[in-house]
This record gives C-alpha cells, structure tokens and sequence, in this order.
C-alpha cells in the first residue's frame, strides 16, 4: 500500500520481479531523483526479455530491444576508415555496456495531415528528430507549453493516438559524402534513382548557422554561365545568390541548366533542389544533365509535388547541407533552388496546420527568416576555412510578373540581385527572355574578368537607349537616319542576344561576339540573318584567332591590341561573309 506522498514508477516485462529486484529498483529511483516511490508492476509479453521501468515522463529501456537500440546507436556514432572498420567494431563491442540514463518519453495527443502533437517531452528542442512507436519519424517544429508540434517524415495512418514518443537527441540532418556525386536523392538523402545505396561520409544537420562576416571574403571570382546576357551586363560571382525571377513558363529553369552545364571542366559541384514539381519534369532534367555529360559533377535533390509539404519544406535545407560539404573541403559549388515560391507554400502550409498565426496572404510570420537563414549560408570562405564558396541561384516564380507580391520582396531584399525574365519579350522570341532594365547584380563589374568587362562596354546603357528610343518612334513613321541606324543597331544587339539552349557560350565567344557588335561591326548584317553570321563568325575566329580565343579563357586578359585584332578580323570577315549572303538571294 503506498503512501499519498509517494509517487508511482511502473514496471512493464513479462515476468514478475523478485523481492530483492523490487528493493534494488526503489533504492535507484529514490538515489536518482531523491524522493520515495511506489512500484507498479504490469505485465508486458511483449518484452521478451529485460524489462522497462517508467517515471513520469522517463523511460529506462532495459529490454533487449532497447539494448539493442543503444549499441546501433553507438555504432553509428564510428566514422571508421575504409582500412579501419574491423578493429573500430571490435573496440565498440569490446568496451560497450548499456547506459543507465532515462529516455525522456511522450504520448501523441493527436496526428493528422502530417503534423502530430506530442505532449511529455519537456526537453525537446527545436528541430530535433522524434521516433514514434511505430518508427516513423518526425522533427519537432512548434514549441508550446505542455506540448509541441512535429512535422512527420513518413505516413500518419502509422501512428496513432496515445501511441508512444521518444526523443533522438539529433538535429534533423542528411547523410553526405563525394559518393552522392551523380545521383538523385530525397529530401532525406535517399536515393531514389535506383543505383543502389549511397557510401556515406559524414552526417550534417540541415539547419546551419551561416559563416560569420570575420569567415568571408568578397565575392570576386566569375562563375559563368555561358549566358551572353547574363556575363556580360549581370556578371554572378562566386559566393553570390542572384535571384532568377518571372512568370511560370517564362525559361527561368532552362537559365538554371545552362548554368550548370557551363560548369563543365571547370571544377564547380552543382546541386539541383527541386521543390514541388512534377516527377517527369524532374525526370526530364536529370537526363539532360546526364546527355550533356553534366550529371558527373552534380546532385539532384527531389522533393515532387507528390511528396509531403514536410519533404518540400526540408528539401533546400537539405540540398544546402551537401553544398556546404564541399564547401568547408575548399570546392566551389553552384546550387539551385526551383522554386522557392512553392517552398514558401509548403511552409505556409504546415504553418497553418500546426495553428500559427497567418499574417500577409495567410503567410506565418517567420516567412522572411525562412528564406534569408537558407540563403545567408552562402558565401565565398576566406582563405582560412578553405576558400571554399557556394554560389546560390533562387527561383521564384511571380504571378502576371507582379515582383511586388510578398515572397518576391522579401528574396529580392535578401538576395544581391535579380534577374527578371518577362513574359513579354518571351513570347515575342527573345530567349533568353531578360529585362535589361529590371535585372541587377549588385556584385557588378567585380565578378568580371578584364577582358568581359572591357568587350561589354557600355552594353546596357546601347540597350537602354534602344528600349526608350523604340518607345517613342513605335507610332513614327518618319525618321531621321541617326534614329534609324539606332533602331537597326539596337535591334541586332537584342538579336545577337538571343541564345539557344543547352549552348552556353565559352568566354572567348561571348568576348569576340561583344567586341564586333559594340563596335558597329554587325551594323549591316540583315537581322534575319544574324544567327548564321554569329556561326560563322565564331567559327572564323576559332580557326584564325585561335592563340587569342586560348589566351581569353585562360587568364581572362584583353589587351588595347587584342581588342584591335578583334575588330579588325571581324570588319573583313563583316564584308567577305555580306557579298555570298546577297548571292543567295537575301534581302
């Protein structure tokens, strides 16, 4: 019979204990937490062997289960060598004994639409991974008082009320080494491309704090993207996130690719998170990458529009982790986030789920924090964490190419520019689809080399003028032939701006197109017939230039003379290449 100020610890096995089992019990609860108790005893076939003692909400798990729980866990915890693993497992097995110390236990109080509230687990901390009874898992996601909410990774019908909880004591984390190289994975590291499992090298908690400003260095280095709109008047530096912005089917993902392509040979990890897409979309480009030779250097990270809001959510997160693997080794890493629109969705979502207060078009009010701690852990490292960087490319996607929506502010505030693809130019043929007047980078002329800052020139001012000009002389059909030659001059730099995918330029191209053009070169070229001449243009260079096209790619150097040479080549080739063009009956 107990007394009314004893508290009572229960004691579930499937036999009995002993007398003396029972004394040595209540001397441990009464030395552990100084007051007496009360031994219930409750019958449990289930446990087999061993037996597990409850205290309020701490579990002691002495069944074989648990014990077997404990030594995983603790072979899990080795990072062996590959020459290394046998005498690590005998080590592990040699000096492990069962740990004495509590689990802290909780009870669903109610689960559905992927979200569960858990009562119990007073010391759980945000972000921390639950298990359920059941085995599937879940992260801790809202902290109340007396309860808290947890996002589920796998299917709720597992788990059901009053069922079991414990803590894990990891942060939610994915699995990352070298080996993921080449494949699709995930939100959770899984591979899902059917190649078998991935060898594993280390394990990083999805959420990070971002490098300190004393660990950084300015962003000064190009990362090319092939894109002759983009190099040359938005240059992208290594350690920069330069948002891509527009309507849906407006070639923001075909920009994305280009990128990735362009990194071939050039020593850059690309990482592709896509967040709620179809599968098939997915599909499509992972087989471009793998056409292009791509797929060797990159990773995809799926999160469909089939999975759960909770694998969209943590999909970047986790795609952020991998990069910032080869970050912290000194590798520079280019990765892609499509789109963060529908991530703020799935956020928003699971927000409204978990009963957090909506703000502005129903989003929580964390949304900001949401993307700016995600896109913050990019950055050029100085030279003292390895000089590594991870260059972020953001997608979002913007609705009647309204940027004044609430998720595009708030990236376009966090990121060091934009650029703004308009639906506009789209449908009327310009592809890429670039607003001149819209777009930025804010790392500007710095993320250059010197020979793409001295071809581009005045580029975007030439445009500038043209877009104005054409504005007022679109009702004019009387004009001055300074005016006219002005139309006819900016019409062929839109068109030499007109790119194909899947054919990002090599720096010597996007140089010697931009030397001509900007010097009047291609002034008399008819516009119809500007991409063959661009063709052949190149291939003339490359046959007869080709020192100089070496010489470009190779240390990014342009000389007052090489510009010369350059203008020089392009005027004679200008005039042999108009005479057998006007033979073939082009007018």
């Amino acid at each position: 019979m107990s007394s009314p100020n004893e508290e009572k610890a229960v004691l579930r096995g499937s036999v009995p204990p002993s007398e003396e089992h029972r004394r040595r019990l209540l001397k441990f609860l009464e030395q552990t937490y100084h007051r007496s108790f009360a031994l219930e005893w409750v019958q449990d076939d289930s446990l087999a062997g061993g037996f597990v003692l409850q205290v309020g909400t701490d579990l002691y798990d002495w069944s074989v289960e648990g014990r077997l729980r404990q030594f995983k866990e603790r072979l899990e915890q080795l990072r062996p060598a590959h020459d290394e693993v046998i005498p690590l497992i005998r080590e592990a097995v040699e000096n492990w004994s069962p740990e004495v110390s509590p689990e802290e236990l909780g009870q669903v109080l109610t689960v559905g639409d992927e979200i569960a509230t858990v009562s119990g687990l007073e010391h759980a901390a945000y972000g921390e991974i639950l298990v359920f009874s059941s085995g599937v898992k879940g992260m801790v996601q809202d902290l109340r008082s007396g309860e808290l909410g947890c996002i589920l990774f796998g299917d709720d019908e597992e788990i059901s009320e009053g069922s079991m909880v414990r803590r894990s004591g990891k942060m939610a984390g994915v699995p990352v080494g070298d080996a993921f190289l080449g494949r699709v994975v995930d939100a959770l590291g899984s591979p899902i491309d059917g190649k078998g499992e991935i060898q594993a090298e280390d394990y990083r908690p999805i959420e990070m704090p971002a490098p300190e400003i004393i660990d950084r260095q300015p962003v000064n280095q190009p990362l090319e993207t092939g894109i002759l709109a983009i190099d040359s008047m938005f240059p992208i530096g290594r350690g920069q996130r330069e948002l891509i912005i527009g309507d849906r089917q407006t070639g923001k993902t075909a920009i994305a690719l280009d990128a990735i392509l362009n990194q071939k040979g050039k020593d850059v990890i690309c990482i592709y998170v896509a967040i709620g897409q179809k599968a098939s979309s997915i599909a499509q480009l992972t087989e471009t990458l793998v056409r292009y030779g791509a797929m060797d250097y990159s990773i995809v990270v799926s999160a469909s529009a089939s999975d759960s809001a909770t694998l969209q959510y943590i999909a970047p997160y986790a795609g952020c982790a991998l990069g910032e693997y080869f970050m912290y080794k000194g590798k520079d890493v280019l990765i892609v986030y499509d789109d963060l629109s529908k991530h703020a969705i799935a956020y928003r979502a699971l927000s409204l789920l978990l009963e957090r207060s909506p703000g502005r078009e129903a989003y929580p009010g964390d949304v900001f924090y949401l993307h700016s701690r995600l896109l913050e852990r990019s950055a050029h490292l100085s030279k003292e964490k390895g000089g590594g960087s991870m260059t972020a490319l953001p997608i979002v996607e913007t609705q009647a190419g309204d940027v004044s929506a609430y998720i595009p502010t708030n990236i376009i505030s966090i990121t060091d520019g934009q650029i703004f693809l308009e639906t506009d130019l789209f449908f009327a043929g310009q592809r890429p689809a670039v607003n001149v007047g819209l777009s930025v980078s804010r790392v500007g002329g710095d993320a250059q080399t010197k020979a793409m800052k001295k071809a581009a020139g005045a580029i975007r001012l030439d445009l500038a003028q043209y877009r104005e000009m054409e504005v007022f002389t679109q009702f004019s059909s009387d004009l001055d032939d300074l005016t006219r030659r002005q139309l006819v001059y900016g019409q062929g730099l839109m068109r030499l701006l007109r790119q194909p995918q899947y054919r990002p330029m090599q720096q010597h191209e996007q140089v010697m197109l931009l030397v001509a053009a900007l010097h009047h070169v291609m002034q008399n070229i008819p516009i119809r017939q500007m991409d063959l001449f661009r063709q052949d243009y190149l291939a003339h260079m490359e046959k007869n230039a080709a020192a100089l096209c070496h010489k470009i790619d190779q240390n990014g150097q342009l000389s007052d003379s090489d510009m010369h040479s350059i203008v020089e080549m392009a005027q004679a080739f200008a005039a042999s290449w108009a005479v057998p063009a006007a033979g073939k009956g082009v007018k």
